[in-house]
């Protein structure tokens, strides 16, 4: 694989660990799986243009997004129990102004603080759910650390444990089983390639390549894909594995 550097790459002045709050969806897949620098065939019928933001876009152009046909978006709102997206507003009302289905995720930090508690923070900053039909139900971004130890220092059971107790207190507080967005090596070497999930939450996998590749263990299909992060205007580009109305029953509930 080539491995390229990403337009929104977290970095130190220093050579140090970058500073909490700046990771972002996708922050370790450049460096860890790469990219073959193809992309998937441009005429999937099938299949919805989406994007992904973070306060690493600042404000987006989304009139310029949606006449490009990307109709759906997931913006960062929070990080731990410590950060929160400065951008969030212009980016996920923005997103819904102009017509989109819009969501928003959480970056996952297992090493300071439990599942349920960063479930909480996320759904009191903007990671609630609305039956609108234009609301799509939340996202936990659980990938590489950025910050330090790829697996936050936890055992495969031990990382299995703390997505469980994310998924649950989030949708006791929303009433929906959260989105899980992940890369099927990280997912294979921290929680073990645990099968678990796969009934219930659908899964957003990142691969920068032509096809989607394996996926983890327990899920036959995906809901969503990144396949690029240097995709036009803001960089993380995203297929949806459906037609409109599709998205949209995932989104009613």
């Amino acid at each position: 694989m080539l491995l390229l550097s990403s337009p929104r790459a977290v970095s130190d002045p220093t050579g140090g660990v970058p500073p909490r709050g700046s990771a972002y969806m996708g922050v370790g897949v450049l460096s860890h799986d790469g990219t073959t620098g193809a992309l998937p065939p441009a005429d999937r019928a099938s299949q919805i243009e989406g994007v992904d933001v973070s306060s690493h876009q600042g404000s987006v152009d989304w009139p310029a997004l949606w006449d490009s046909g990307v109709q759906w978006a997931y913006t960062k709102a929070t990080e731990g129990t410590y950060y929160t997206n400065p951008s969030f507003t212009q980016q996920y009302d923005g997103s819904y102004a102009v017509g989109m289905v819009r969501g928003a995720y959480h970056f996952a930090t297992p090493d300071t603080a439990g599942g349920a508690a960063q479930a909480d923070y996320f759904v009191d900053h903007g990671g609630g759910w609305s039956k609108d039909g234009k609301t799509l139900p939340g996202a936990l971004d659980i990938e590489w650390n950025p910050y330090g130890d790829a697996c936050y220092g936890k055992s495969p059971s031990g990382m299995v444990s703390w997505i469980r107790d994310f998924l649950d207190r989030y949708k006791s507080r929303t009433g929906r089983d959260a989105v899980i967005y992940t890369a099927t090596s990280w997912w294979a070497d921290c929680t073990g390639n645990h099968a678990g999930f796969g009934a219930t939450n659908p899964l957003w996998i990142a691969r920068y390549a032509a096809t989607v590749g394996p996926l983890p263990a327990g899920w036959p299909a995906y809901t969503m894909w990144q396949y690029t992060s240097t995709g036009p205007t803001v960089g993380d580009h995203d297929r949806f594995d459906g037609s409109q109305t599709r998205l949209k029953e995932l989104a009613t509930g």
